[in-house]
């Protein structure tokens, strides 16, 4: 992980060892432009997934500042379910904060049709709370599907320093595909964890429906940052 010279935008990473492959938030390469990571320590997927963030609030905005000096204007997560903090992190840091892929429904749900619902896939249906969906603008009526039970899962939230790509490509799709199947109505989906994003092609194939994620998040959030000059 490097940080690059004249980045506008910042990104406040968890506390993780799996490989971080081409297309995760947390892989510069992934980005056509420049980034800033800050590391939170102790911040692991486990303890702000499925445990508790609160411990970790204060340590997130201490970081966010650190980009801040460092010449960032924007910040972001590596977690969706930091959303829960972002009006803290907002207040607190006085810059935009784009905390979570699901900030993305205000966007997407206008775009449907009005018999048409909101796919979500999320790593952990268990502990993806109302709060969660509520700070984040995501509607009571969302289709919610869960990664549990899944090789990615157990990478992603043990911290493990492998993970089996392709194996959690199929996990990926089949269970996109158990969404849309379940629940025919949903006309886009989000995809709450930022690691999924390497898969949102493939997700796109099976389903036929377009899908969103902290990459199509951040890709519009820096254009505000850094305006294309004409």
């Amino acid at each position: 992980m490097t940080n690059q010279t004249g980045a506008k935008l910042g990104i406040l990473m968890l506390d993780t060892r799996f490989p971080r492959i081409l297309g995760d938030v947390g892989n510069p390469a992934t980005w056509p432009f420049a980034v800033r990571y800050s590391i939170v320590a102790g911040a692991t997927p486990q303890a702000i997934v499925c445990d508790d963030v609160e411990p970790f609030v204060q340590s997130f905005i201490a970081a966010g500042r650190g980009l801040i000096d460092e010449g960032c204007t924007g910040i972001a997560t590596t977690c969706g379910f930091l959303a829960l903090i972002r009006p803290r992190l907002v207040r607190e840091l006085g810059v935009p904060v784009a905390a979570s892929a699901l900030e993305q429904a205000g966007q997407v749900v206008p775009l449907l049709r009005s018999d048409q619902r909101l796919g979500v896939l999320t790593i952990s249906a268990d502990s993806l709370t109302n709060a969660h969906l509520e700070i984040a603008g995501v509607p009571n009526s969302a289709r919610i599907k869960g990664m549990e039970g899944s090789s990615f899962a157990a990478s992603i939230l043990g911290n493990k320093a492998t993970l089996d790509i392709e194996r959690a490509r199929a996990e990926m799709v089949a269970a996109a595909v158990d969404l849309t199947g379940t629940h025919a109505d949903v006309g886009a989906i989000i995809l709450e964890c930022t690691n999924m994003v390497p898969y949102a092609a493939d997700i796109a194939r099976a389903t036929q429906r377009p899908v969103y994620s902290i990459y199509t998040y951040l890709r519009w959030f820096h254009a505000g940052l850094v305006p294309p000059q004409f």
